[in-house]
C-alpha cells in the first residue's frame, strides 16, 4: 500500500509537471501572441476581460498547473526528508503507543529512490538502539517499526527464560567475536499497562492494551511488567508479560547457529520490539536487509487514545515530542 501510494504520487507529480512545463513554455506564449495579435487588429481597444476570452487557458490545464507545485513539495518532502506514519499495534510499547503519529527521517539511512528503494546517496547507517521503520521482509508492501538490536556481524543471543539479550560485535564469517557489548537491566516493576489477550502465534497479535493506574484491576486483564534496558549507550523501557514464557520453538532458526542465537549477516539488521512478549520481530522471521530500511523514527507529532482496529476516544497531547 505504501509503495502504491508513492508510485501514484510520483505519477501525479510527473503528469502535472509535464502539463505545467508545456503550459509555461509553449501554450502560454501562444496565448499571449494570439492576444497581442487581436489587440493589434483592433487598435488596442479590447478590454482585459474580453482579451482573456480570446485565448483562454483551459480549465484542466489551469488545475494541473496550480496543483503541480503542491504535489512537487509533498513528493520531495515525503520521499527524501520526512514521512508521517501511524502506529497500528502495541509491539513498540511503551516507547510508542497505538494511535501515535510519528515522523520518520527518510534521509537518515540514505537518500533512496522512493519507488524501488535503491540507495542513491549514502548518508548513514542504523545504530544500535535506533527506532527504525522498514519494509517487512516477508511482505515489502507492509511497513514495520522496531528497535535496532543487532548490526551486521553482531552475534545476538536472547535468553527465553530471563528474557535478556547478549550482543557480541564483530562475529562475521571467519572472524572471532569481540567482547560482549554492555547490556544491562533494572529490576522488573509493575507497569501502568494492562493487557487483554487474544493469542500470539508469531504474528502481531490483536490484544488490547490499556493504561491503568497501579492498584486497579481490569476483568480479563493482566498487568505487564516493565524494566529499563541499556544497550550500549542507549537506555529505553521495555514491557514484559511476566506470566508468559517466551516461545523459542517458534523462533527463526539460522543455519549453523543454536536456537535463540543469530549472527547478523553483512548488509542486514536484527530488530526487536520494546513490547518483548507481543512483538513479531527478527526472533521470529529473521533479518532486515538494508534496502528495506525506510528511515529513523524521530518524533511524535500527534497521539490519539485508541485501541487496535477501533476509533479514537481522546487525544494525548502530552506524548508529542521526541522518540528515544
Amino acid at each position: 500500500m505504501a509503495n502504491m501510494f508513492a508510485l501514484l504520487l510520483a505519477l501525479a507529480t510527473l503528469i502535472t509537471g509535464i502539463i505545467w512545463c508545456l503550459d509555461r513554455f509553449k501554450w502560454a506564449p501562444k496565448r499571449r501572441a494570439k492576444q497581442a495579435a487581436a489587440q493589434a487588429q483592433t487598435g488596442n481597444s479590447i478590454d482585459s476581460k474580453t482579451l482573456a476570452k480570446v485565448s483562454a487557458q483551459p480549465g484542466w490545464v489551469e488545475t494541473a498547473a496550480s496543483v503541480f507545485p503542491v504535489l512537487l513539495v509533498v513528493f520531495v518532502v515525503r520521499s527524501f526528508i520526512v514521512e508521517p506514519f501511524q502506529i497500528p499495534s502495541g509491539s513498540m510499547m511503551p516507547t510508542l503507543l497505538i494511535g501515535d503519529f510519528i515522523l520518520v527521517e527518510k534521509f537518515a539511512y540514505g537518500i533512496k529512490d522512493p519507488i524501488t528503494q535503491t540507495t542513491l546517496i549514502p548518508t548513514g547507517h542504523p545504530q544500535r538502539g535506533d527506532v527504525a521503520v522498514f519494509k517487512y521482509p516477508k511482505d515489502p508492501s507492509v511497513d514495520y517499526i522496531k528497535r535496532v538490536i543487532g548490526l551486521p556481524g553482531d552475534k545476538v543471543v536472547f535468553d527465553p527464560i530471563s528474557k535478556t539479550l547478549t550482543v557480541n560485535p564483530g562475529c562475521g564469517e571467519g572472524q572471532s567475536c569481540s567482547s560482549a557489548l554492555p547490556v544491562t537491566y533494572t529490576n522488573i516493576e509493575p507497569s501502568n499497562f494492562v493487557q487483554t489477550f487474544s493469542g500470539f502465534d508469531g504474528n502481531e497479535s490483536g490484544s488490547g492494551f490499556y493504561q491503568l493506574p497501579q492498584g486497579e484491576t481490569m476483568r480479563g486483564g493482566l498487568r505487564l511488567g516493565t524494566r529499563k534496558e541499556t544497550l550500549g549507550t542507549v537506555t529505553h523501557d521495555i514491557l514484559l508479560v511476566n506470566e508468559a514464557p517466551s516461545q523459542p520453538g517458534m523462533y527463526y532458526q539460522q543455519p549453523g547457529q543454536p536456537q535463540s542465537t543469530w549472527v547478523v549477516p553483512q548488509g542486514q539488521y536484527f530488530m526487536m520490539g520494546d513490547n518483548r512478549d507481543n512483538s513479531a520481530d527478527s526472533r521470529y522471521w529473521g533479518f532486515v536487509p538494508e534496502k528495506n530500511l525506510v528511515g529513523k523514527a524521530v518524533a511524535i507529532w500527534m497521539s490519539f487514545e485508541k485501541q487496535e482496529g477501533k476509533w479514537p476516544t481522546g487525544v494525548r497531547l502530552s506524548r508529542i515530542g521526541g522518540i528515544h
